[in-house]
C-alpha cells in the first residue's frame, strides 16, 4: 500500500508542475485571440502575462516559509485549488479586469505549487538515488509542459475556443489534488518558518507599481498620472523594502548574499534569463501570428522547434556536463541565446519560416542549456545552510527578469512599431497618420476600407519586434561576458563532478568504488 502511496504523491507533485508552468507557455499563443475576444491593446496583453509573473515572482520567495509554518501537503493541496479557482475565474471571464483578476489568483497559486514540489519529492526519497531519479522526472515534466502549451493552446483555440485554455487546468487539477490528498504526507517545522508579511507585501507593491509605469510609457509616454507617480512610488517601495530586508532577522530576499560577486552574478545571469529568453515567447507569438498572419494553431507548431530542443537538451545536460564544465556550458548557453535573438532582428514580416524555425532551434538550446547550469552554478556558491533560500532567490529573479522585460520591451515594441507604422501612413497622404497607427498597433485596428494598410501593419510589427529581439540579444551577449570574467571553473568543478557521476564512468573507477564499498 506504502508504494502505491509513494507513487501517487510522485504523479501528483508532477501533475502539479504541469499545471502551473503549462500556464506560462499556453497564454502566450492565446494573446491575439484574447485581444479580439476581450478588446484589449497591447498593454492589456502585457498585463495578461504580467499579473501572473508579478504574483509568481513576489510570492514566490514564502512558499518554503509557509511550508514550514503551516504545512507542506496543506500549502500544496490549497494551491492546487488555488489554481483551479483562477482558472475558471479567466475561463468565465467577459472583460479584460475579471480576467486579469483570474490571472493574479493562478500567479500566486503557482508561486506555492512550482517551488512546493520539490521539499515534497526531497522528503519523500530519501536515498539519493531515488530522489535524483524522481527529481529528474519532475524536470522532465516541466519541459513537457513548456513543450506542450503552445501546440495544446492552439488546438484548443481553434477548434473550442480561448476558455478552454484555462478549462483544461481543472480536470488535471483535481486527479492532482486528489492524488496528494492520499499519497503526500504532512509535515511541518513552525520553529524554522522565515516569514516577512512587511517584505512580501514591499515586493509586490514595488515590482507592480514599476511594471505599470513601464508599460504604460508605451501609450502615454511620460504622463506624470500614468508614469511617472507610479515610478517614484515604486521607487520609495523598494528602498523601504531593500532597508527591511538588511534589518529584520530572517528576510525574505537574503541582499546579504550577494556580497559574493560570483553569486551575484549567477543571479543577475538568472534575472537575464527571463528579461531575454522568457520575455521572448510573448514577442514571438505576437511576431508569428500578427506580422507573419500564422493562426494560433499554426503558430503553436511553428515555436515546437524551440521547446523539442529546449526538453532534450535539459535532459541531456547530465551527460553533457560529464565532459564538458559547468562554466563553458552556462556561457556557452547565454552566447546562443544572445545569437540566436540578435539573428531574430533580422526577421520580416515574410522570412521564411525555414530560417525562423532554425533560428527557434538555436534559442531553445541555449535555454536548454542555461536553465540548468545556471542553477547548478547558483547552488554551487551558496552556502550549505541558505541553499533553499538561494534557490527560490534565484527563480523568483527569473519571474521579475521576464516581468520587466515585457513591461519594459513591449513598451519600445510598441512606441518604434507605431513610429514605422506612420511613416508609412504619412507617404500615402493620409491624414492623422500617428492616430492611425497608434489604434493599428495598440489596439489591432485598422480603419475599415483600408485593408491594403494590412501590410504596412504587419511590416512595422515586424520592425517593433526586431528591435526588442536585438536589445534581448545584447543583454545576452553581455550577461555571457560577465560570466567569462566572475566565475571559475575550480569553484564549480564539484559540481560538474557530481552531475556526471549519475551516469556512466570509466569502468575500472566504478568497479573499484564498487568493490571498496563492498
Amino acid at each position: 500500500m506504502q508504494r502505491y502511496r509513494t507513487h501517487a504523491l510522485v504523479i501528483a507533485a508532477y501533475l502539479g508542475t504541469f499545471l502551473s508552468t503549462l500556464d506560462i507557455s499556453i497564454v502566450n499563443v492565446a494573446l491575439p485571440t484574447l485581444q479580439e475576444a476581450l478588446h484589449a491593446d497591447m498593454a492589456g496583453l502585457q498585463w495578461i502575462i504580467n499579473i501572473y509573473a508579478i504574483a509568481l515572482s513576489a510570492v514566490m520567495l514564502s512558499a518554503g516559509p509557509l511550508g514550514d509554518k503551516y504545512g507542506h501537503k496543506r500549502v500544496w493541496l490549497g494551491s492546487v485549488a488555488l489554481f483551479v479557482i483562477g482558472s475558471v475565474i479567466c475561463a468565465f471571464a467577459s472583460d479584460l479586469n475579471t480576467l486579469l483578476w483570474g490571472r493574479g489568483v493562478q500567479g500566486v497559486a503557482g508561486a506555492l505549487l512550482i517551488p512546493g514540489a520539490m521539499p515534497i519529492l526531497t522528503h519523500a526519497f530519501p536515498d539519493p538515488r531515488q530522489r535524483a531519479r524522481a527529481i529528474g522526472g519532475w524536470s522532465a515534466c516541466s519541459a513537457l509542459s513548456l513543450v506542450s502549451g503552445p501546440l495544446i493552446g492552439g488546438l484548443l483555440i481553434e477548434h473550442i475556443g480561448w476558455s478552454s485554455i484555462f478549462l483544461v487546468n481543472v480536470p488535471i487539477g483535481i486527479i492532482a489534488a486528489l492524488l496528494g490528498a492520499w499519497g503526500i504526507v504532512e509535515r511541518k517545522h513552525p520553529e524554522h518558518a522565515a516569514f516577512d508579511p512587511v517584505g512580501q507585501i514591499l515586493s509586490m507593491i514595488w515590482l507592480g507599481m514599476l511594471s505599470y509605469a513601464l508599460i504604460e510609457v508605451g501609450e502615454h509616454g511620460a504622463s506624470t498620472e500614468k508614469v511617472l507617480l507610479p515610478l517614484s512610488c515604486a521607487a520609495v517601495a523598494f528602498v523601504a523594502f531593500v532597508w527591511i530586508e538588511l534589518t529584520v532577522k530572517r528576510p525574505l530576499f537574503p541582499i546579504l548574499l550577494f556580497r559574493n560577486i560570483s553569486l551575484a552574478v549567477a543571479n543577475l545571469a538568472s534575472f537575464a534569463l527571463g528579461f531575454s529568453a522568457y520575455a521572448s515567447l510573448f514577442f514571438l507569438s505576437l511576431y508569428l501570428q500578427q506580422a507573419q498572419g500564422d493562426t494560433p494553431l499554426t503558430a503553436g507548431w511553428h515555436l515546437m522547434p524551440q521547446f523539442m530542443v529546449m526538453g532534450g537538451a535539459s535532459l541531456l545536460f547530465g551527460r553533457m556536463a560529464q565532459n564538458i564544465s559547468l562554466k563553458k556550458l552556462m556561457v556557452g548557453g547565454y552566447a546562443l541565446i544572445g545569437v540566436s535573438l540578435c539573428s531574430m532582428s533580422l526577421f520580416t514580416a515574410n522570412t521564411p519560416y525555414l530560417i525562423v524555425g532554425s533560428i527557434l532551434a538555436i534559442l531553445g538550446l541555449g535555454m536548454g542549456l542555461s536553465v540548468p547550469a545556471t542553477g547548478m552554478m547558483v547552488m554551487s556558491y551558496a552556502p550549505a545552510e541558505r541553499a533553499g533560500i538561494a534557490s527560490a532567490t534565484m527563480n523568483a529573479l527569473r519571474q521579475i527578469g521576464m516581468t520587466l522585460g515585457i513591461a519594459v520591451l513591449g513598451s519600445i515594441m510598441s512606441i518604434y512599431a507605431i513610429q514605422q507604422m506612420a511613416e508609412v501612413v504619412s507617404s500615402n497622404n493620409m491624414q492623422n497618420a500617428v492616430e492611425i497607427a497608434q489604434r493599428a498597433i495598440v489596439s489591432n485596428e485598422l480603419p475599415p476600407g483600408q485593408e491594403r494598410l494590412l501590410s504596412a501593419y504587419r511590416a512595422s510589427m515586424a520592425a517593433g519586434f526586431g528591435m526588442v529581439m536585438f536589445c534581448t540579444g545584447l543583454l545576452s551577449v553581455l550577461t555571457a561576458v560577465l560570466l567569462v570574467v566572475f566565475t571559475d571553473d575550480s569553484h564549480t568543478s564539484h559540481v560538474h563532478s557530481h552531475a556526471g557521476s549519475t551516469a556512466s564512468n570509466h569502468r575500472k573507477a566504478h568497479k573499484h568504488t564498487y568493490n571498496k564499498s563492498a
